[in-house]
């Protein structure tokens, strides 16, 4: 198998161990003697309502709305499919979060509600609250976004501006909550991945505006004016941990990043290549996180230590882009592209980083593949790799390498998958 197969077969094993279809059915709770509603929200939310659709008793009384990225929508009987905007929220996502807050108001105790939450519902259940506009929202989302703060940052911020996150919608049933998670941040805490719409939220409004004096986003007076009112007086707060309102909830988190990362140090083990596991907590800066590991992997070339190749440096987590350039890419292959200059043409080392869900950034890839001629390729054609990386233009690199790893909607979402390949 060639260095180019084993990235990719390595990939699809991580996602595999991820799929809502082979995963979701394993934990799905019994059915009320009421209707069960089934809401939901994020990339893999269309993948998980095929899947309890598929597996849900014929007699059982079942509907509920789901909402998901534009492109990730799957057909269904009898949960609709909406898809909205993300990674800026947008009307759709917020007509669809209005549906879903109303129908699960008119549950009764003798219902269900069935969540299933993953990665990206943040933005795609976007209501504001009162007083703040969806512009006002996607503004602040934007510039959260391009700023380098962590996902649980600005999930902070986006409990404390919209309806139903925080636990907000746990708040509005009357009936048991089950919710199915699977998480895309490091930690898998259930308050974190699509901002907990039935979890506990520890952190509060005077947080939320530290983030925005922090990073020194822009906020009208008005919307400021709210937040710093709410923050002063406790009104209108997100539910916290030991609120009564989460006696009969259950939050299940049935795929995590470390889950997939497990099973791509399986199948390396599988082909007599020795995995060492960097762990699925990484952070920090994308080109700075590549410096480290471009260390390691020197030091395993150079003097076989720790482990003598062929070895695969197998990492998850979610790294950060601050952007300043006018370029294009995502942190993956920001991540690569700082790896390849600090690489400097090392003759054993290949890589892979992409986003488990198809899209790096804003782009249509997951990722890209590193070879080591790469560096070589570039110059050939004319490209200066330090210049494009300091203008974030990885996108650019790669695709004039032809190197950009193309999947399209996986409908999974357990955050980064980084391999760098020693032989």
């Amino acid at each position: 198998m060639s260095p180019r197969e084993l990235l990719l077969n390595s990939f699809q094993a991580a996602l595999d161990a991820a799929d809502p279809l082979k995963i979701v059915p394993a934990h799905l709770p019994s059915p009320p003697k009421g209707k069960t509603l089934v809401v939901g929200a994020g990339k893999a939310a269309a993948a998980m309502a095929q899947a309890v659709e598929a597996h849900w008793p014929v007699e059982a009384n079942l509907e509920g709305i789901v909402i998901t990225r534009y492109g990730h929508g799957l057909p269904t009987r009898k949960i609709e499919v909406i898809e909205a905007g993300h990674p800026l929220p947008d009307q759709h996502g917020e007509l669809a979060t209005q549906a879903i807050l109303a129908s699960v108001q008119a549950l009764n105790a003798n219902d269900l509600l069935l969540g299933l939450f993953s990665g990206g519902g943040s933005s795609l259940l976007s209501l504001p609250i009162t007083g703040v506009s969806m512009g006002e929202l996607k503004d602040i989302t934007r510039q959260l976004l391009l700023c380098g703060a962590s996902i649980q940052e600005i999930n902070t911020v986006r409990k404390h501006l919209c309806a139903v996150l925080g636990g907000r919608l746990a708040a509005a049933c009357r009936a048991p909550i089950h919710c199915l998670i699977i998480s895309d941040v490091t930690g898998d805490e259930p308050t974190h991945i699509a901002s907990g719409p039935c979890a506990p939220d520890p952190t509060t409004y005077a947080d939320a505006l530290a983030v925005i004096k922090q990073y020194a986003v822009h906020v009208s007076p008005h919307v400021m004016n709210i937040l710093q009112d709410k923050s002063q007086h406790g009104e209108a707060e997100t539910p916290k941990p030991g609120d009564p309102i989460f006696r009969n909830v259950k939050n299940c988190v049935i795929a995590t990043g470390h889950q997939s990362l497990a099973a791509a140090e399986c199948f390396f083990r599988t082909h007599n290549i020795t995995p060492l596991m960097l762990g699925d907590t990484v952070t920090g800066e994308a080109r700075e996180v590549a410096k480290v590991y471009a260390a390691v992997a020197k030091e395993i070339c150079h003097y076989d230590n720790p482990f003598k190749p062929p070895v695969a440096l197998i990492s998850g987590g979610e790294t950060t882009v601050t952007v300043k350039g006018h370029g294009r890419g995502g942190r993956n292959t920001e991540f690569l592209l700082s790896l390849a200059i600090a690489l400097d043409r090392l003759k054993q080392v290949y890589a892979l980083a992409c986003d488990t869900d198809g899209i790096d950034g804003t782009e249509q890839n997951a990722g890209a593949i590193l070879t080591p001629d790469s560096l070589i390729r570039a110059y050939q054609l004319g490209l200066n790799p330090n210049a494009l990386l300091n203008n974030n233009d990885a996108y650019n690199f790669f695709e004039q390498l032809n190197d950009l790893l193309i999947t399209g909607p996986t409908r999974i979402n357990v955050n980064d998958y980084r391999v760098i390949l020693i032989l």
